[in-house]
């Protein structure tokens, strides 16, 4: 049986020899492995790794969810992974486009395949733009623009899809070519290597070229969209706990010293009015200064609330990410049948990100344990025994979910906290503490402050710290 890591290396490394080689010929043939889904990850990594473009072509829709799971997490955003089913490749793409630019706002995205992924999204800056406007006017039959393919360097499609999509690639695996029509399993156009991978264990029939069974099909479609899903549950757990961590430190570092700054102003600028009772202007600004001070004073005492949370320092391993993606996937809402399943992984869900964001594995473990005894109660059939009509309402849940996602991810990349957030992390690369730095100003701020107000410095001009 076929190791996820060593073993998966070393079968890419023998497909590697075929696509690579300078004198390697433009159709090459070789093994596929009896559990694919690792290498064919592998191979993505390594094509990305080698800034080449890939194309993992296979017959149908079925084996794309044990590839993408495959993928390593910090690469998932690279890959576009379509179904060929007409409903449900828009929801995948807008899925793939909303995790691209959360993890680029984010700016978690760091080493040589993501500076060329910038690099490639600069070149194309117009049709970037034109796929996120796409994806958020989230029409249902609205073309996605032409060329889209292109934004991305590693595709892994169904036949179908792969020809409709037709985009240049260095590289291209078809997949268990027999079961490819015989005029594709010849050098793919415009490829400089195509690789024919024969053999494997993927089940062949039910998929987007011979359809025999519709409701298996929508099943195993449905299985691919969840993924997607659940891949955009993880990214917003992600960023929500690492705007919710700065917060924090901001509210210990910054907030305090900002209310004090607000209230001695105030106070400043009451005494001036104070003096001058025919002055308009000065009471108007007294005024504007107490309402401020009021602000932070409320949001003093929220960010002493924060303050008192002792949560640990959000560092989540891989293992913990993979373990919150994959009870995503089995128990988001979106999958009941009916209302007390989806009152029961409610509540699992609520438990799984909450464990998730305290960085809680063993509280993670725990979640799968109890989902794992409910399926086990589950009567027999039930699970498997859904109609085309529940498995198309849990498509359309989990449309809306993406929809929601996308929604909450762009309203808080777009918030001042989070332009904040992003400001310290480039300061922080440059050996440089922002918060800090704002804390040393307002401390000078609110001594020349305190100093005015008792009477030892001559008026000046207050400093806006926000600046």
């Amino acid at each position: 049986m076929m190791n996820e890591g060593t073993d998966a290396a070393g079968v890419v490394q023998s497909w590697l020899a075929h696509l690579d080689a300078r004198a390697a010929t433009p159709l090459c043939q070789a093994e596929l492995p009896p559990r694919p889904a690792a290498a064919l990850a592998a191979l993505a990594a390594e094509a990305l790794a080698r800034g080449r473009s890939l194309t993992i072509v296979v017959a149908d829709d079925e084996p794309l969810p044990d590839i993408s799971n495959a993928l390593d997490l910090g690469l998932r955003p690279l890959c576009l992974v379509l179904p060929a089913a007409d409903y449900a490749v828009r929801i995948a793409l807008r899925a793939t486009l909303s995790l691209l630019k959360s993890r680029l706002a984010r700016d978690d995205a760091e080493g040589p395949a993501w500076a060329a992924q910038r690099a490639r999204l600069a070149d194309d800056a117009e049709l970037w733009q034109s796929a996120l406007a796409w994806s958020q006017r989230g029409l249902d039959r609205e073309s996605w623009p032409p060329g889209i393919a292109q934004l991305f360097p590693v595709h892994i499609l169904p036949l179908a899809m792969a020809q409709v999509l037709s985009a240049p690639t260095d590289w291209v695996a078809l997949v268990q070519p027999e079961r490819l029509p015989a005029d594709v399993r010849t050098a793919w156009p415009g490829a400089l290597r195509t690789l024919l991978l024969g053999g494997g264990a993927i089940p062949a029939g039910r998929g987007a070229l011979t359809v025999v069974d519709a409701t298996a099909r929508l099943r195993g479609e449905l299985e691919l969209l969840t993924q997607e899903l659940a891949e955009l549950e993880l990214e917003l757990a992600t960023a929500q706990a690492e705007i919710g961590e700065f917060t924090r430190r901001y509210a210990g570092v910054v907030g305090h010293r900002m209310a004090e700054l607000d209230r001695l102003q105030a106070q400043i600028a009451a005494a001036r009015a104070e003096r001058e009772p025919d002055n308009a202007e000065a009471h108007r600004c007294a005024e504007r200064a107490q309402a401020q001070a009021e602000q932070t004073r409320r949001e003093k005492a929220r960010f002493a609330d924060l303050g008192r949370e002792e949560a640990p320092a959000f560092a989540p391993s891989r293992d913990i990410k993979k373990l919150y993606r994959y009870l995503a996937q089995k128990i988001h809402p979106d999958r009941a049948r009916d209302e007390r399943d989806r009152s029961w992984r409610t509540q699992l869900m609520t438990e799984a990100n909450r464990a998730y964001r305290s960085g809680d594995e063993s509280g993670l473990r725990e979640i799968l344990s109890l989902w794992q005894e409910g399926q086990g109660r589950t009567p027999a059939g039930q699970e498997t025994g859904a109609t085309s009509a529940n498995l198309m309402a849990q498509v359309a849940g989990v449309r809306r979910r993406v929809a929601e996602i996308e929604a909450e991810l762009n309203g808080l990349y777009g918030s001042r906290l989070y332009e904040l957030f992003a400001a310290a992390n480039m300061a922080r690369r440059q050996g440089r503490d922002l918060l800090q730095e704002m804390a040393d100003r307002l401390d000078l701020q609110i001594a020349a402050a305190q100093a005015e107000l008792d009477g030892t410095l001559p008026d000046i001009p207050a400093a806006n710290p926000r600046r």
